[in-house]
């Protein structure tokens, strides 16, 4: 069986309006599916903070410092 042109390349020529259309569907479902992974893996990290954050105690508040009592006066150069 031979390969001839007909089975590599379209014989019809399209249009530039369907060239464009034809790119336009293509990047819009490209856009979706990255966007819903992306959606997904922002998800599932989320669940992984939310159980980590669970599983460990609160944090104790620290203590406030220390004020001092008076102000000292400026030292002369």
């Amino acid at each position: 069986m031979a390969a001839t042109k007909d089975e590599f390349f379209n014989p019809i020529k399209l249009s530039a309006r369907d060239k464009a259309a034809a790119t336009d569907h293509t990047a819009r479902s490209i856009i979706s599916a990255e966007a819903t992974q992306r959606e997904k893996k922002t998800e599932k990290l989320r669940q992984l903070r939310l159980e980590r954050e669970a599983a460990e105690p609160a944090p104790a508040p620290a203590p406030a410092p220390a004020r001092a009592k008076g102000r000292k006066a400026p030292a002369d150069h």
